[in-house]
C-alpha cells in the first residue's frame, strides 16, 4: 500500500464552523454563481452575503418558532435552499430536505413522519402545497421563496429583512445560540417509497467527519468551481457538492437544469464536478458517437491516447492542448470529475483519464453521511469504490472463501440510528457501533474497497455459490446494444436448480445501426442472444444466463434514477 501524505484541512466542529471560517478565511470569495432569471448571465453572491443571509432567515425564524424545531426544505437547486439549510443547522434545529420529485402523497408521509414546523418551499412546487396545505398537524408556518400575495404563506424575502432588523437590534437569540455536535440536526429519508423508506437521523460530528476526511483525501480549494447538477436532498450532493465546497471556499456554480447542462457548463467554465456514473456515460456515448462517425476523428483520438500515453512517462503532458475540442464540451476548464451512487465501469474513467481529466469514484450510504470510501487524486484504482476514510474502521464480516463478505464500519461519520424505528436502528448498527452496508465485496491487498454487489440483490445457486447480478449487468453494460439490464435467479423445477435470466431493455440506436430501421422482435432478440453469448464466454458455468427476457421500455427508477428491482 503505498504511503501518501493527507492534505491539510481547517479542524470543524460544527456546520457553523463552515461558514465562519470561511468568512475568515476566504473573505469576497463568491461563495455561488447563480441565475435570477432563466438564461440569463451568472451572477456572483459573496461569501459576507451569504453568512449574513443565514444569521437573518436564523433570526427570523427563531422569532416565531423555539430551539430545536425542524423545518423541512421543498424546492429545485437554488439560493434559497442553501439559506435554509444553514440558518436551520446552525441554531434553529433540524432540518429535513424533501426529494422534490416524489409524489405528493410520499412528501405528506415525510413530512408528517419528520414531525416538520415549517416548511420552506420554491413556487415550483406550489401545486403539491396546495394539495398538503392545512393537512399536517404539526406543521406552523409555510414559507414561499418567492414573493406571493397568498396570505396563506410567510415572504421568505420578507422574513430576511425582518431577521436583518433584528440583528441590527442587537437580537443574538440566534447567533448567540450553543450548537450541540451530538444532537440531530439532519434528517434524511432514504427512498421514496412510503413503505420502504427510513429517516436517517444525523449529527454535526456525522458531517463535519465526513468532511475534514475526505479532503484530507482528494484535493480541491478556493480556486476550483465546483458546477452542482445532482439534487440537494441527497447527502451525497449536498456533503460533498455544497457543504463541503463551502467549507474549502469553493465557489458552487448552480446548473439550471439537466437540459441546461451543456450550455451552464461552457459559461460556468467549472474545474469540479460530482456526478453519477448514468451522466459520465451518457458524455462519453455523445463524444463517441461523434467521434466513430468520421474514421479521420477515431484515429485521431487514438493515436491522441497512444502518443499522450507515452509522453505521460516522462512527465510531459499535453491533454489539454491534444484533446482541446473534447475539453471545450467540459467549459475548458475541468480538472476534476468524481464519481458516486453507483458502480462505474472502468473503461469509461480510464478514457476520461486519458483524455486529462482527473476521474476518481468514490462510495458511500446516507448512514454514513455519506462517504465510506474514496479513491484520491494520488491514489487510485478504477475497478475500487476507493480507500476507506481516515477514521472510518471499515472491515468485512464473514468472508468467503473468496474473500468477500459484507462491509461493516465504525467511525464519527455513522448515523445515530433510524427515527422512531429502533428494530431498523437495530438490524443495521450492532453492539460494537459497526454499520452493516448490506453492501458486498472485499478489501485487496493494498486496503481498497472492491464492491461485488448488494447483499439483498445475490442469487444463491443450488450448489451453495453466490452469483452477483450486477456482476454480470456490468458485464452486459458493456454491449452497445444494451441501455439497461436486470439479472434474476428463476427457480427451474424441472431442472432442480436457479436460472439465470437477463432482462434486457435494449438501446434501440444502436440496434436499428446494426439491423436497419424498426426491426423485427425475433431479430433484436437474437442480436441480444449473441451478446449475452459473449458475456457467457467469460463467466463460471452456475453464473452463465440461461433465458434472455426483451424489455420494450425502461426499467421502473427511484428519483435518485436507480432501478427498482423489486
Amino acid at each position: 500500500m503505498k504511503d501518501y501524505p493527507l492534505y491539510e484541512v481547517t479542524k470543524i466542529n460544527n456546520l457553523r464552523d463552515v461558514i465562519k471560517t470561511r468568512v475568515k478565511e476566504f473573505p469576497q470569495n463568491p461563495v455561488f454563481l447563480h441565475k435570477t432569471k432563466k438564461g440569463g448571465d451568472y451572477e456572483p453572491v459573496s461569501t459576507e452575503k451569504y453568512d449574513r443571509d443565514i444569521d437573518c432567515l436564523g433570526t427570523a425564524i427563531m422569532k416565531i418558532l423555539p430551539k430545536g424545531s425542524r423545518v423541512a426544505i421543498l424546492s429545485e437547486t437554488r439560493y434559497e435552499w442553501y439559506v435554509s439549510y444553514l440558518a436551520t443547522t446552525n441554531g434553529v434545529g433540524c432540518v429535513v430536505p424533501i426529494d422534490k420529485e416524489l409524489h405528493s402523497s410520499e412528501i405528506r408521509n415525510c413530512l408528517e413522519r419528520a414531525e416538520a414546523d415549517m416548511l420552506i418551499f420554491s413556487s415550483s412546487k406550489l401545486e403539491v402545497i396546495n394539495e398538503i396545505y392545512g393537512t399536517i398537524d404539526t406543521i406552523k408556518y409555510y414559507v414561499s421563496m418567492d414573493d406571493t400575495a397568498d396570505d396563506r404563506f410567510l415572504s421568505f424575502s420578507k422574513m430576511l429583512s425582518d431577521g436583518a432588523k433584528a440583528l441590527d437590534s442587537g437580537d443574538t437569540t440566534y447567533t448567540g445560540t450553543t450548537i450541540d455536535p451530538e444532537e440531530m440536526t439532519i434528517l434524511l429519508f432514504t427512498s421514496g417509497t412510503t413503505a420502504k423508506s427510513k429517516a436517517v437521523m444525523l449529527c454535526q460530528r456525522n458531517i463535519c467527519k465526513n468532511l475534514m476526511s475526505m479532503f484530507s483525501m482528494l484535493y480541491i480549494d478556493r480556486n476550483d468551481v465546483f458546477f452542482s447538477v445532482l439534487p440537494l436532498h441527497h447527502t451525497y450532493e449536498c456533503t460533498c457538492g455544497f457543504l463541503g465546497q463551502v467549507y474549502r471556499g469553493t465557489t458552487i456554480a448552480i446548473c439550471e437544469g439537466l437540459r441546461y447542462i451543456t450550455t451552464n457548463i461552457k459559461e460556468a467554465k467549472p474545474t469540479c464536478i460530482l456526478m453519477v456514473p448514468v451522466m459520465l456515460e451518457m458524455f462519453y456515448k455523445n463524444i463517441m458517437k461523434k467521434v466513430n462517425a468520421d474514421p479521420k476523428k477515431a484515429k485521431k483520438l487514438q493515436t491522441g491516447i497512444k502518443l499522450s500515453r507515452f509522453l505521460l512517462k516522462f512527465k510531459i503532458d499535453l491533454r489539454k492542448k491534444l484533446f482541446k475540442e473534447l475539453h471545450d464540451v467540459f467549459g475548458g476548464r475541468m480538472r476534476l470529475i468524481i464519481l458516486g451512487g453507483a458502480p462505474v465501469n472502468p473503461e469509461i474513467l480510464q478514457f476520461f483519464q486519458d483524455i486529462g481529466f482527473l476521474c476518481v469514484q468514490g462510495y458511500g450510504l446516507t448512514e454514513c453521511a455519506p462517504i465510506l470510501a474514496l479513491n484520491r487524486d494520488v491514489d487510485f484504482k478504477n475497478e475500487a469504490a476507493g480507500l476507506p476514510l481516515p477514521g472510518c474502521d471499515v472491515k468485512i464480516l464473514n468472508p468467503d472463501e473468496d474473500g468477500i463478505g459484507e462491509f461493516i464500519s465504525k467511525g464519527d461519520n455513522v448515523f445515530m440510528g433510524y427515527y422512531k424505528d429502533p428494530e431498523a436502528t437495530a438490524a443495521a448498527l450492532d453492539k460494537d457501533g459497526y454499520y452493516h452496508t448490506g453492501d458486498l465485496g472485499y478489501i485487496d491487498k493494498d486496503g481498497f474497497c472492491i464492491i461485488t454487489g448488494r447483499k439483498k440483490n445475490v442469487i444463491i445457486a443450488k450448489n451453495g455459490k453466490n452469483v452477483f447480478p450486477e456482476e454480470i449487468e456490468y458485464l452486459l453494460s458493456l454491449s452497445p446494444y444494451v441501455a439497461e439490464s436486470v439479472v434474476s435467479g428463476v427457480n427451474d423445477e424441472a431442472k432442480d436448480d436457479i436460472v439465470i435470466v437477463a432482462t434486457i431493455f435494449p438501446d434501440m440506436e444502436n440496434v436499428e445501426e446494426k439491423l436497419g430501421k424498426e426491426p423485427p422482435k425475433d431479430m433484436i432478440e437474437e442480436l441480444l442472444k449473441e451478446e449475452v453469448s459473449k458475456v457467457n464466454e467469460s463467466l463460471v458455468n452456475y453464473k452463465k444466463i440461461k433465458k434472455v427476457v426483451l424489455r420494450d421500455t425502461e426499467f421502473e427508477k427511484n428519483t435518485s434514477k436507480k432501478i427498482k428491482r423489486y
